[in-house]
């Protein structure tokens, strides 16, 4: 069979490929080729385990491809000739192509050195619904666990299963939760509100070895020699990229495992892309490789890539990874945007910092209003900002996604301090004092 446009890979960058290539060559056939028979909305996974009522809550219909004219098949891509421009599936089938997207995603890492990490009740955290709901069904009758690594996942499973009434315990190997993604001051607030809600956090001692009886989990002991007990077992340890159908095919992987991508997400081989997770990144700021994996990288990254696919324009490039996060707790919403202050010095940068505390709505007497603290880091010399984040309630997330837009138009803090923001009591903060305006200026002070 034969499809102009083959697609590997049906999760968020394959989908969001797919669609944007589809709307700009209409004319064109599209296929993608999926393993899975229903695919999870990846940032929404943590939530199937308290939120939601089920994991079909969770899942992305496949009308949005079927409606737009975008053939679907359930199988797996098992080889890619290159120079032939055909690929082989697990069943057998051969495609023909003219332009390929490689959009494979990434996988959990379980650590080869981590003893007991295959006994019965140890889980990871993968886009697989069939995984998903078995490790739910088998929660339900958990109620010691153990969640190993304290990132956003690890973050928001623990508190998701917390709301199921589960006594949870993080372990985390870095001095605090989210230490990569914010700074000191962010993540001893993260702390304080995951304490204040009954999660017990142990930060500082990585996990040696995972304990079981007649081959389940009992306990967890870390390298303290601490021993926690537990029923079950989340590995939250990180993703890798899922590229060794590329690899095997021939096509240029880099030193840290993912697909070398040009600026318009072209791969090593002509008319052959990547995006998403198994796509290389580079940071917008240090423009060093980086290893940050986003579904908003990925649907970026993909959105280039479908409009470029086959009439590329210089004005559409992927300009680097901004890491825009964001997570909440409760109605304590947390994000962070570009890079932190520790990174910002660790890169020899020169750097003036700014924070200001003041009302996410106005007045303060509003029954849902909260306290809202902007930090912003900008260069010294040039007062460009490379950096900021936001702690206050569930506008979190947007104000954080406004810095990154700042970020990547290189705006100053001496433009941000003139910009006419919008305001409305039961929206905004008070336009007398904005806290990222009023950051902004703080840090304009500070420059020069």
């Amino acid at each position: 069979m034969k499809s102009d446009v083959l697609i590997i890979g049906g999760s968020a960058s394959g989908i969001t490929t797919a669609l944007t290539a589809k709307a700009h060559y209409p004319d064109k056939e599209f296929l993608v080729v999926r393993r899975e028979k229903e695919v999870f909305i990846p940032c929404g996974i943590p939530y199937i385990f308290g939120s939601l009522e089920n994991s079909a809550q969770d899942v992305i219909p496949d009308q949005l491809l079927t409606d737009a004219g975008i053939k679907l098949m359930l199988d797996e891509i098992s080889s890619i000739d290159c120079d032939k421009k055909v690929c082989k599936t697990a069943n057998n089938e051969e495609i023909n192509f003219e332009k390929l997207v490689i959009a494979t995603g990434s996988r959990p890492v379980v650590p080869g050195w981590l003893k007991g990490a295959d006994l019965e009740n140890v889980f990871t955290i993968p886009k697989d619904k069939e995984y998903i709901d078995k490790a739910i069904s088998t929660l339900e009758n958990a109620q010691k666990i153990v969640v190993i690594g304290g990132g956003f996942i690890g973050v928001e499973m623990s508190d998701e299963l917390n709301k199921k009434g589960k006594d949870v315990t993080i372990v985390e190997v870095l001095p605090h939760l989210l230490g990569i993604v914010f700074d000191d001051e962010v993540t001893a607030k993260v702390e304080e509100v995951l304490s204040s809600r009954g999660i017990h956090i142990k930060t500082g001692s990585g996990v040696k070895e995972i304990l079981g009886t007649d081959g389940k989990v009992s306990e967890v002991e870390l390298q303290s020699g601490e021993r926690l007990e537990a029923d079950a077992v989340i590995l939250s340890m990180g993703y890798r990229p899922n590229t060794e159908l590329a690899k095997d095919s021939g096509i240029e992987i880099n030193k840290f495992g993912f697909i070398e991508v040009d600026e318009y997400m072209r791969t090593s081989k002509p008319d052959i892309v990547a995006v998403g997770d198994c796509a290389e990144k580079r940071d917008f700021i240090t423009r060093k490789l980086s290893r940050v994996m986003l579904a908003s990288v990925a649907c970026a990254e993909s959105r280039i890539a479908g409009i470029n696919l086959y009439r590329w324009s210089n004005l559409k490039t992927f300009s680097g990874t901004i890491p825009v996060f964001s997570t909440a707790i409760g109605n304590n919403g947390f994000g962070a945007a570009g890079i932190t202050e520790n990174l910002a010095r660790k890169e020899g940068l020169d750097v003036v910092t700014a924070i200001f505390q003041g009302m996410d709505r106005h007045p303060g007497k509003l029954s849902d209003m909260h306290p809202q603290t902007v930090k912003l880091i900008a260069a010294k010399k040039t007062g460009m900002l490379v950096g900021g984040s936001v702690m206050g309630g569930l506008s979190t997330g947007e104000l954080v996604n406004l810095i990154g837009l700042a970020i990547q138009n290189r705006m100053t803090v001496s433009s941000i301090f003139t910009t006419q923001m919008g305001s409305h009591p039961l929206l905004t903060a008070s336009p007398a004092a904005y806290p990222l305006i009023k950051a902004a200026e703080i840090a304009l002070g500070k420059i020069g």
